[in-house]
């Protein structure tokens, strides 16, 4: 059996491996003049999110990427973040989260609230400004790197972006497609071949509809 030290010496080999495999892709890039118009519209990182919150009191399937799909949730304090921030809007701004599902580099929810488009972007910048704070106390200095030359160059009143725009929401209208939702939110880990059961995946709401412990509260009842 493997001591403590010698997992958590594997789980920072792995995290370091991963941001090395992103940063030796992003560095032919750095020599590269600045895309055209024509390269920006081939690349679908680039333009704004064209889907909009049609009704904000309503649940709606939202998705949240990191930026250049960079690996910040493969540490348990990265995902506390994003969890401790939902927990603060269902105490004061009555979010009411349905699902969800935390990957290593992208997030997807089921939620409601009375305005959830300001709600998500309240998320997005807090979580945004805890991440960023985690990683410059803990030395991570490749990934900043990487969250600052790949920033929007119309983002300029910070140094970083954690999040690519949008939210991709789409408005929850039937029973049956909040179960299709569901389903291909719980499925995600199952589907990546990280776990066999969608309960076994712990950054999940489908512990919570499995009748386990889950990490946060999921309202199960719609």
């Amino acid at each position: 059996m493997r001591s403590q030290a010698g997992t958590a010496r594997s789980q920072t080999g792995a995290w370091e491996r991963a941001v090395a495999g992103a940063w030796e892709r992003a560095e032919p890039r750095k020599q590269a003049e600045p895309p055209d118009k024509h390269t920006q519209q081939q690349n679908p990182t680039m333009p704004r999110s064209r889907y909009r919150v049609l009704n904000g009191e309503a649940p709606h399937f939202m998705t949240a990427t990191v930026n250049m799909w960079l690996p910040l949730f493969t540490r348990p304090q990265t995902v506390e973040i994003v969890l401790e921030s939902w927990r603060y809007l269902q105490r004061e701004a009555n979010f009411q989260l349905y699902g969800y599902v935390i990957l290593e580099n992208h997030l997807h929810l089921i939620a409601a609230s009375k305005n959830i488009g300001h709600d998500m972007q309240r998320f997005k910048s807090y979580t945004a400004k805890e991440i960023i704070g985690y990683l410059q106390n803990h030395g991570s200095a490749r990934l900043l790197e990487l969250l600052a030359f790949f920033k929007r160059s119309h983002k300029t009143e910070t140094t970083y972006q954690v999040w690519e725009e949008g939210n991709h929401p789409q408005l929850i209208e039937s029973e049956e497609v909040m179960r299709q939702k569901l389903d291909y939110i719980h499925q995600n880990p199952v589907k990546r071949g990280y776990v066999d059961q969608p309960e076994h995946w712990r950054y999940s709401g489908a512990r919570n509809y499995a009748g386990k412990e889950g990490l946060i509260e999921v309202v199960k009842a719609w």
